[in-house]
Order: C-alpha cells, then structure tokens, then sequence
C-alpha cells in the first residue's frame, strides 16, 4: 500500500519542540513528503529568527528523509496549496488547543474546500509542551530541564540565545 503524497505542517517553531518533533516523525511515516512550513510573521516577536528556526528544524531532522522545510507567509491554507498539497497537519494538546484549532480549521474550509485539516494529538508525555512554555521557563530552566522539552541538538542554540538576552537564572 502506498502512502499519501504531501502533507503541509505550518507552524511558527519558535523553538522547536519535542513536541512538534513527534508530529514530524509520525506525519512523515504517513506521508510520501512532509513539508514544514514556518510562518514568518513581522509582526509577531520572536526569540529566533526564520533562518535560525530553520537550521534548529534542519538539525532536529536530519533522521528523517522525506522532509522539506520552507518559509511562508501569510494565510497557512494558501500556502498548503502553494505547496499542491490538500492536507495540512495540525499537532493538538488535547486540554488546550481543540477549540482554536476547531475554529481556524472550518475557517480554512471556507478558504479553500480543497484543503484538509488532519489533527495529531500529541504524545502524552508532551502534551503539555509548547514554545511558549520554553519562552515562560527560559530563564529558570537548565540544560536537564530542557531535555524534558527540547530536541537535544538544540539545546545548546536555545542556552546562547537566553545568555544574549541575559535571561539566565542567577545561581
């Protein structure tokens, strides 16, 4: 049996986390291609920039064969079709993000009838995790913390960033 061609999986990635990293592995089991589209958005303020979000994406998955990772801007659904894919994957945390989720996913189908959204409940164990828990904890967490969170290649990339902001915990 052969696997559905391309999947869209849009997202700021701002780290990414290992969170999004298990919605990479499973969706890329699924389908021929899996595109990782990060959001550049200008007005929203971010800890990386598109470039570096990129490589800490690159590096995470180099494991994994039949990833692409690009850039977009504006509305996820067009660039889904840019893309000529009809399936875009969404990672869920099952308390938190249903009803927002629920919301964008049928004004997408407004936008384009063509476009399915395919909904990943996150893996138990990181259900709780999202960039901005990493953002909130940045300066109180420690190298094992984030190992808790944080694809362990990046580590070290996320640690310089928050010694250049000077928001290290003080000892």
């Amino acid at each position: 049996m052969s696997k559905p061609g391309i999947a869209i999986y849009p997202g700021s990635f701002d780290p990414i986390t290992l969170g999004h990293l298990d919605i990479m592995e499973r969706a890329s089991r699924i389908f021929d291609k899996l595109v990782v589209g990060i959001g550049v958005n200008l007005e929203k303020k971010h800890l990386f920039t598109t470039e570096e979000r990129m490589e800490m994406i690159r590096l995470s998955t180099q494991h994994l064969p039949n990833i692409e990772i690009r850039t977009f801007s504006g509305l996820a659904v067009r660039f889904v079709e840019d893309c000529g894919a009809n399936v875009m994957i969404r990672g869920v945390r099952p308390i938190t993000d249903i009803p927002a989720e629920l919301t964008m996913m049928m004004a997408n189908r407004r936008l384009s009838s063509k476009v399915e959204t395919l909904f990943m409940i996150a893996d138990g164990d990181l259900a709780h995790v999202s960039s901005s828990l990493i953002k909130q904890i940045a300066g109180l967490a420690g190298h094992e913390e984030f190992l808790k969170f944080l694809p362990k290649i990046v580590i070290p990339i996320v640690e310089a960033r928050i010694r250049e902001l000077g928001l290290e915990r003080e000892n």
